[in-house]
């Protein structure tokens, strides 16, 4: 991953983390890191659990952000979330997976933020 690539990707995230609080929701984790892989946030809507993936693009070259979430990733965010809620000694209540998908204009601006809730 280059550089500019993964500058992109911690802005967007910082994005992300801005929207969901400012949405009312409690932040648990950032970058939360397993041996199974990465979760970009962990967060409470209410009781609810959320495991949330952020995606981030400048040009729509390579389809949409939230396309680039595809089955193995879907496996591989579900292993991850397995293991936080066994590090951390499980959740009683509904748990569930969001896409953020952000879109920058040719600016750096953010044309758009779509929360895909329960995208999978």
């Amino acid at each position: 991953m280059t550089l500019r690539r993964k500058a992109q990707g911690r802005k967007g995230e910082e994005e992300a983390a801005r929207y969901l609080a400012g949405q009312g929701y409690c932040l648990l984790e950032r970058n939360f890191r397993c041996p199974h892989g990465e979760m970009d946030i962990i967060a409470l809507d209410g009781r609810t659990l959320v495991f949330v993936e952020v995606r981030s693009r400048a040009t729509d070259n390579f389809g949409l952000p939230q396309e680039s979430v595809g089955r193995q990733k879907q496996a591989r965010l579900r292993r991850v979330a397995r293991y936080y809620l066994a590090a951390s000694g499980g959740h009683r209540g509904p748990v569930r997976f969001d896409v953020l998908a952000i879109k920058y204009g040719l600016n750096g601006r953010v044309e758009s933020l779509e929360h895909i809730k329960n995208a999978f």
